[in-house]
């Protein structure tokens, strides 16, 4: 048994602008598809839900048009866009020859921004794009002195900063792999991930800023280097003035600036359309995190389409998305640069205790088009009274969010907090495909609660438990047909068999992501949460996303984590814990509020059977809550086989959880 969703808004809770729609980039597309790809139903070249129909049932003519539109530079052609249409193992674009690194440096204009440099001190500097080449140039020619080839791999253990998007251009330019992950990530952790690349070289920073307070990651970046047996050399950079040991091991070690300033032209390699980009990583939250390779023509491709289309970003845009270098965003924000717009990095705390609201001050500064964050920025700024509308946001037109479900709640803050033009764009996909399944354009409308619409060229479904598509229902969410940055491979997975039960094991040559969605009549998407964390009380399914959404929005409650364990009797346990915002008490005044809260906003049905208070929710390093292993620990089992701690934020918390669990499975 299924819980449909409520009857949806009737009304748009914001509705583009006519003219500035039919003036975006996805309006042009559409209007050059029809002209030149003979696209079908395309009347309107603001109808999205006619061009997104066109996109899903003509996948070659819709791939073939955002190549031409972005006017691919190919060495070599192509023989056809899609020569096999299976999951897995599609094959895109036979034949071609190409390079992600030439298209995010040919666009960008030699004496503009090409990326800006920020960090939470409100101290910052820019890189122009004649800059960004030459620099790339230098860094590619000193990788190729160490030995790096093409398909050897590099690693980054950088925090978001200039240096790692230099980095993975030079690698890319030369055919090599790249692969990175923050430095909150102890060394051992890194090397999990590191080890199984068996790298050529590390780069790696003396430190990075957090909250106020500069973090040493000298010693820790020498101790993973000498994890990495395969390493010919070791390159240091100094991002935040800490003196390196003078002894630093048997290896190489040498500067980022031997590296950096060097006069050199820049050579490109060219290299097939599913030629690895890079490896980005699973959480890792279970085992050794499993490494995710995306091509350099599907990650062009989808990037182009994201960021062109669906981003409107083009040259003149500013794009400042908050993220840390081991979470996709990361990769998405690098892809700025495919688009001749501007990027920015940001070191740093979203929000230091000294400035909370530094990101928009910064925002404001530098005339960012496109603000990015997460639903939890967004509602501690609405909780702590942060007013962004101080500082002159009048340059931002969308706000985008993404990494959890986004409640209904934060759509008017933004709207009386940001500006009532903004559009507030909510997107949901993951690491997997590096880019989103669903989310808004320049063209949609949005509805408070809900994503816009499917993405363009994303067959997307909602399945029911008989594996048939419903509407208005709640449902698995499945892509029914393939998409180019669908992951190449996994690393070391070598029969294919990991990648195939990771996303086929459900349903044969369909891909199922985990996650609980409902496709409503009006075209829009709600996302409810993973769907291995489903609360499934009586028969009735419900989000864990539904239940937070109604409680965070309570004043007194800062986060919320709903589980939902079976019990070893047949019984059913359902708790909910909550931190609670500064000066609040759970008293019993509290828990009806929030009893009833649920039973108002989500369902009579998950009225929680215990409200506990926590000190803190345990999330992953790129904040996503830990549903699972905490429903695990719940259910008695031990914390060595639930998860990893070096991928928790706060491991701490873990102890917590699993004596909670030993406790209820040793009661009489």
């Amino acid at each position: 048994m299924t819980t449909p969703h409520p009857a949806p808004y009737k009304e748009p809770f914001f509705t583009p602008d006519p003219k500035s729609a039919a003036r975006s980039r996805i309006a042009d597309f559409a209007r050059w598809a029809a002209r030149h790809q003979n696209a079908e139903g395309i009347q309107d070249p603001t109808d999205y839900r006619a061009l997104h129909h066109w996109s899903v049932t003509d996948l070659e003519g819709f791939w073939a048009a955002v190549w031409d539109y972005f006017d691919i530079d190919a060495t070599t052609p192509y023989e056809r866009v899609l020569a096999e249409e299976t999951m897995p193992g599609a094959r895109w674009f036979p034949g071609t020859t190409l390079n992600y690194a030439h298209h995010a440096l040919r666009n960008l204009r030699p004496d503009a921004p090409a990326i800006t440099a920020l960090d939470e001190t409100g101290v910052g500097y820019e890189i122009t794009g004649r800059e960004l080449r030459a620099r790339v140039a230098s860094v590619a020619a000193g990788l190729r002195d160490l030995g790096v080839g093409q398909g050897d791999r590099v690693v980054g253990y950088l925090p978001n900063t200039p240096h790692a998007i230099v980095a993975f251009l030079a690698t890319a330019s030369l055919g090599a792999v790249w692969s990175v992950c923050g430095q909150d990530y102890a060394p051992k952790a890194a090397a999990d991930r590191f080890a199984q690349l068996e790298p050529t070289v590390l780069i790696a920073a003396d430190g990075y800023l957090f909250n106020g307070t500069t973090h040493d990651r000298c010693a820790p970046s020498l101790e993973l280097a000498a994890a990495l047996p395969t390493l010919k050399a070791t390159v240091l950079v100094d991002h935040v003035g800490l003196a390196w040991p003078k002894r630093v091991g048997s290896g190489l070690m040498l500067p980022w600036e031997d590296l950096a300033t060097r006069a050199e032209d820049l050579t490109i390699a060219p290299v097939s359309f599913d030629h690895p980009l890079w490896v980005v990583f699973s959480s890792g939250t279970t085992g050794l995190p499993k490494g995710i390779v995306h091509g350099h023509g599907g990650v062009l491709l989808e990037h182009l389409k994201t960021l062109g289309l669906h981003t409107d970003l083009g040259t003149g845009d500013r794009l400042l998305w908050y993220t840390t270098t081991h979470w996709m965003m990361w990769n998405l924000v690098v892809s700025t640069l495919l688009t001749g717009a501007t990027t920015c990095t940001y070191d740093g705390s979203p929000a230091p205790q000294a400035r909370p609201d530094v990101l928009w001050e910064l925002a404001a500064r530098h005339k960012v088009t496109v603000f990015g964050t997460s639903p939890q920025y967004l509602l501690t700024m609405a909780k702590i009274g942060i007013e962004p509308s101080v500082h002159d946001l009048s340059a931002i037109r969308v706000v985008g969010c993404t990494g959890s479900a986004l409640p209904a709640s934060a759509y008017p803050w933004v709207r009386d907090h940001v500006g009532a033009d903004v559009q507030l764009a909510s997107t949901s996909g993951g690491t997997d495909i590096v880019s989103g399944f669903a989310g808004s354009a320049s063209t949609t409308p949005v509805w408070a609660g809900e994503l816009s619409a499917p993405s363009l060229g994303v067959a997307l479904a909602a399945y029911d438990t008989t594996g048939a598509p419903v509407l208005d229902q709640l449902g698995e969410l499945v892509v029914t047909r393939p998409m180019p940055s669908m992951p190449l491979y996994f690393w070391n997975d070598s029969d294919g068999s990991r990648y195939r039960d990771a996303y086929f094991g459900a349903y044969p040559s369909v891909w199922r992501h985990g996650d609980w969605i409902t496709l409503t009549s009006h075209g829009s998407v709600i996302v409810h949460g993973r769907s291995d964390a489903t609360l499934n009380r009586n028969g009735v399914r419900l989000g864990s996303a539904d239940i937070h959404d109604a409680v965070e929005r309570l004043p007194e409650i800062t986060e919320a984590l709903v589980i939902g364990a079976e019990e070893p009797d047949g019984g059913y346990w359902m708790p909910l814990f909550v931190v609670l915002a500064a000066g609040a008490r759970l008293d019993d005044s509290l828990r009806e509020r929030i009893r009833e809260a649920i039973r108002a906003d989500a369902s009579p049905r998950h009225v929680p059977d215990e409200i506990i208070a926590v000190s803190a929710i345990p999330h992953t390093k790129t904040g996503k809550k830990l549903e699972v292993p905490v429903k695990r620990l719940l259910q008695g089992a031990p914390a060595e086989q639930v998860l990893n701690p070096a991928a928790v934020d706060n491991p701490d918390l873990i102890a917590y959880f699993a004596c909670l669990g030993a406790e209820r499975k040793n009661r009489p």
